[in-house]
């Protein structure tokens, strides 16, 4: 495992920046997850990471070594794709061994190592298979097993669990987070779902327009989002935001300073405070997710209750005591109260 730096790094295609000024520090063993939304830049940096993109500026390092013009083989670095990127013509048995043979690793260490693979990720029983004859999570561990096989120093994923079903997705999470344990290897993982990020990552980057907006750990940035495009990213449902007259009904603003105020769903509570009319009710087992119309806001409530209200009827909203976040509504960056 080694540390991986990223210095300054910008990436352009003639005059459009796609990763801007990028700082990043990804310490040894780290698991740390790249994310948002699409064309974020998230995915550029983690090719100019394993070589694949050349930097147009800045520094990349890997275990200290800047290997801005070394050639991606040579980095000492494995990538896990979401596409698999499978031979169909080799058994799983072949496609695992392929890196190792063309490095001409001896055979005993070959057999050892994915043996190895197969083990941790239960894939033993599937060796003598062409990838034809695999499920989709299946494919997937095997992708996952090629890297482990080269024993890199740095792990790379993008995007690989898009195209799973939802129930494989879960699976495959607990599967790559049980590895990064089990090696307490350096991974650096990108994805537009802030739910694996959420539950995969030691830190997170999150990322908008080339520039990264907010590094911590899941919590951090949950708890306390640095601007109100973190805040509307992470965190399923959104965070709901109000301004003007709704939000003087929650935090009455003194100072005469213009503030968005953010309150999560699950800090909404049925009590006096703001009264609405629901809109629409989301039954989601042990949770109700209510959106409701209050004034010219539009809320989304979740609640922990079997009796689900219907549609058309008033409801009270309040606020958890503490539970308010506060932006300034010209920066949109956080205020603290």
């Amino acid at each position: 495992m080694a540390e991986v730096v990223f210095d300054r790094v910008t990436k352009k295609y003639g005059s459009a920046v796609v990763v801007s000024d990028l700082d990043l520090r990804i310490d040894k063993g780290e698991f740390m997850v790249l994310v948002g939304p699409s064309g974020c830049g998230k995915s550029t940096a983690l090719r100019m990471l394993a070589g694949l993109e050349e930097i147009t500026s800045g520094t990349i390092s890997i275990g200290g070594r800047v290997v801005n013009d070394v050639a991606p083989r040579d980095r000492d670095i494995a990538m896990v794709f979401q596409s698999y990127a499978l031979y169909p013509h080799m058994s799983v048995r072949e496609n695992l061994a392929f890196g190792l043979k063309l490095r001409n690793t001896p055979r005993p260490d070959i057999d050892t190592a994915v043996k190895r693979a197969a083990d941790i990720l239960e894939i033993g029983h599937l060796l003598d298979r062409k990838p034809r004859d695999l499920s989709g999570g299946q494919r997937q561990r095997v992708a996952v097993g090629r890297a482990m096989v080269r024993n890199p120093a740095v792990f790379l994923f993008d995007e690989p669990l898009s195209n799973l079903d939802a129930k494989l997705r879960g699976q495959m999470r607990a599967e790559i987070i049980k590895l990064q344990q089990q090696l307490e290897a350096t991974m650096v993982y990108v994805t537009h779902d802030q739910i694996e990020a959420m539950t995969m990552g030691h830190r997170l980057a999150v990322m908008k327009e080339g520039r990264i907006q907010q590094i911590g750990t899941p919590l951090e940035v949950y708890d306390k989002p640095r601007n109100v495009f973190v805040a509307a990213f992470i965190g399923t449902p959104t965070m709901n935001f109000l301004t003007g007259a709704a939000a003087d009904a929650v935090m009455p603003d003194g100072s005469g300073r213009r503030v968005i105020v953010g309150v999560r769903p699950e800090d909404l509570t049925q009590g006096p405070g703001m009264r609405g009319t629901i809109e629409l009710v989301e039954p989601l087992g042990r949770h109700v997710l209510v959106h409701a119309r209050v004034g010219e806001a539009r809320l989304i409530a979740s609640f922990e209750t079997r009796q689900i209200p219907k549609a058309g009827q008033t409801i009270d909203l309040a606020v958890r005591p503490g539970s308010l976040h506060l932006f300034d509504a010209e920066t949109e960056e956080r205020v603290e109260a």
